[in-house]
């Protein structure tokens, strides 16, 4: 299976009670990353694949920035399946180099890890998805859609544009019993409901 996320931030401490971003549910790193880790792991197979679009983790306080690195991969080794990485701004070149030089194989042969600077699209249930961190305008479309990171808790007002992120408000489009886990990665199905749910959104304001 395919899933998407963005904007983990993993180790931002001030992330949680940021008084710019939505805060998240935990008061302490201590707690947000196990939550974080079993939310992924329960929904996200060996071998299935998880693109993330952007933001991993902030890092910037440890010195040198290789320690910084090798607590980067010490926890994504601990998330289930390929992780495709798109780099997003608080990702460095150097951190993604440290990661392709310490890209284990699984048990299917391919490498728990691959990279891409500014995005990938990928052809699912009739509509071409643009994955990327920032979001994109190219305007109405038919059959394009752009998932997309960046903006946490914010909404792009455009019924084409769905932010994937764990803080994003477009998860609002979901159900209560609809919603997975806080931190979990989207599976497609989530994703087609969000995306006709905004679709029917912005019909009815018209």
């Amino acid at each position: 299976m395919e899933f998407f996320i963005a904007d983990t931030h993993f180790f931002h401490a001030e992330l949680l009670t940021s008084r710019n971003f939505s805060p998240r549910p935990f008061d302490f790193l201590e707690e947000e990353h196990p939550a974080m880790i079993q939310a992924w792991n329960a929904r996200v197979g060996e071998l299935d694949t998880v693109y993330h679009l952007g933001d991993v983790a902030m890092l910037n306080h440890i010195k040198p920035p290789k320690e910084a690195y090798a607590l980067t991969l010490e926890l994504l080794m601990q998330l289930n399946g390929h992780i495709v990485l798109i780099k997003g701004n608080h990702d460095t070149r150097d951190m993604l180099k440290y990661l392709t030089k310490h890209n284990p194989l699984l048990s299917d042969g391919l490498p728990k890890f691959s990279f891409n600077d500014v995005g990938v699209i990928i052809k699912a249930n009739h509509h071409q998805f643009f994955l990327t961190h920032y979001p994109l305008m190219f305007g109405r479309t038919d059959s394009s859609i752009n998932l997309h990171g960046h903006i946490h808790h914010y909404s792009v007002g455009v019924q084409e544009n769905i932010n994937v992120g764990v803080d994003s408000a477009d998860l609002d489009y979901l159900m209560t019993n609809e919603r997975p886990v806080w931190g979990s990665p989207l599976n497609l199905a989530e994703i087609e409901l969000m995306i006709q749910r905004k679709h029917d959104a912005f019909a009815k304001g018209r």
